[in-house]
């Protein structure tokens, strides 16, 4: 269920989100298209994509801006950024929610895949930063969102680089935090428990590994992709203008 809030602010904000085609990004540029916001979104996936921005348009009345770009290719990502700036005018919020979060075995890991992994889940995070700083600082404010997770707080043993990866944009978060403060740049990020989304139920969810996962949360529900984007909204408005270098864990009270 999206969030019943609304943030009068968002409403006109440009905002890029990558990963935005599915998932937990689908369901963030869907709500951030209900606030009013001007939404382009990065995926690599196409069809999907166009058929998310196809809904969104007959729900919500504003098409979102899919721009299909490889996170791997930074030259490619910096071009997007440019090319949602001049759709929508500087960038002034970003979301960094793509992750690809494959299951790898400690033995077989070889350089060429750890540095594949580190290239879709920890370097884009940096690069979309440092494309979007300039407008954010013409604009005086911005706020940088960052996905990371609460598996490598679990000690999750079946994705080491990935861990590393999610342990790595908090570290990320705190340093682009003090540096940018000064130019009304917030920079913040989130830690999803186990959100289901389709990916997770079609590889990795049983309904016995479900059911003893919720059970150990404090709110004994399943969490949904929607029950992401109302703590990002908020960390996108200025409700929370005087909230940077946090890390906020939404997972239902399992840790």
């Amino acid at each position: 269920m999206m969030p019943s809030a609304t943030f009068p602010d968002l409403k006109d904000a440009s905002v890029l989100i990558t990963g935005g085609g599915s998932g937990i990004g689908a369901a963030l540029t869907e709500g951030f298209a209900r606030q009013g916001a001007r939404v382009a979104f990065i995926d690599i996936a196409e069809a999907p994509s166009r058929a998310l921005a196809d809904k969104v348009e007959q729900e919500v009345g504003r098409r979102p801006l899919f721009i299909k770009v490889d996170l791997r290719d930074i030259d490619a990502l910096r071009a997007a950024v440019e090319q949602a700036a001049r759709a929508n005018g500087d960038v002034t919020v970003l979301v960094n929610n793509a992750a690809l979060d494959d299951r790898h075995d400690i033995e077989a890991m070889s350089v060429d895949y750890w540095d594949a992994n580190q290239a879709v889940n920890l370097r884009p995070h940096f690069f979309s930063a440092q494309a979007v700083a300039p407008g954010m600082k013409r604009a005086g404010h911005g706020s940088i969102i960052n996905f990371t997770s609460t598996s490598f707080l679990i000690n999750h043993p079946d994705m080491p680089s990935y861990t590393a990866a999610k342990a790595g944009i908090i570290g990320l978060t705190k340093g682009l935090a003090g540096k940018l403060g000064k130019d009304g740049i917030r920079v913040n990020a989130i830690a999803p428990g186990w959100v289901i989304t389709e990916r997770q139920r079609s590889l990795w969810v049983t309904d016995e590994t479900l059911a003893a996962h919720v059970a150990k949360q404090c709110i004994k529900e399943v969490m949904q992709p929607e029950d992401m984007v109302g703590p990002v909204l908020f960390l996108a408005s200025d409700a929370s203008r005087m909230l940077t270098a946090q890390t906020m864990i939404v997972d239902g009270g399992f840790l």
